[in-house]
């Protein structure tokens, strides 16, 4: 097998730049395309191009669209007072998914990661802001991870956020449901306890 240049090659170095993808994945994915008929081949290409030069950012949200505004900032049955801020357009669409969140969205598009270089002029909390000068937001709920990332980027925008008059809150973390307190950790315990609510 020749590997080591050409069109293999490239295709292979393509795929490793991909997050989450190292040289064993890469080459795993080289060869499924190579093994996949013309057509299926052209049809993810194409699909790749035209995702390309179609989507965009939304200019209210920042979420990925192909119509601006998008599909949920112009939605006039949406709670437009509430807005939960997520680090990526996947977490939004899995928040949707669960079907009770009825407010905007604010893809952050990434977390404030010090020892990564990344400070809150990298991501897109400056575009939240500007969403919160003409009053009409209430609520900003913080849905970032929660890592030491997560922590910091919440911190961060509770920070920026509350001396506009606007009521920062946190998703609440703790014990998924369905699962026992005797696999839960001290950490997870000890939010569990802090969120807790009446019954």
């Amino acid at each position: 097998m020749d590997a080591e240049g050409g069109a293999i090659a490239r295709l292979v170095e393509e795929f490793r730049r991909l997050p989450g993808i190292g040289p064993k994945s890469a080459q795993r994915l080289a060869f499924h395309i190579l093994n996949l008929p013309k057509g299926d081949a052209t049809r993810l290409a194409q699909a790749i191009v035209e995702a390309k030069e179609k989507i965009r950012f939304c200019s209210v949200c920042c979420n990925i669209t192909e119509a601006d505004p998008c599909r949920l900032c112009s939605d006039p049955r949406r709670d437009c007072s509430v807005i939960c801020a997520v680090e990526r357009p996947g977490d939004a669409a899995l928040i949707e998914r669960g079907g009770k969140y009825r407010g905007l969205y604010h893809i952050l598009h990434g977390s404030i990661s010090p020892l990564d270089g990344v400070g809150p002029d990298d991501i897109r909390i400056k575009e939240l802001l500007a969403r919160l000068k003409d009053k009409s937001v209430g609520e900003v709920i913080v849905a970032t991870n929660p890592n030491t990332n997560g922590e910091a980027t919440a911190l961060y925008i509770r920070e920026v956020v509350k001396p506009l008059g606007v009521n920062v809150t946190r998703i609440a973390q703790g014990v998924p449901v369905g699962s026992d307190l005797e696999f839960a950790d001290t950490s997870t315990l000890a939010h569990a306890l802090e969120g807790r609510r009446e019954m």
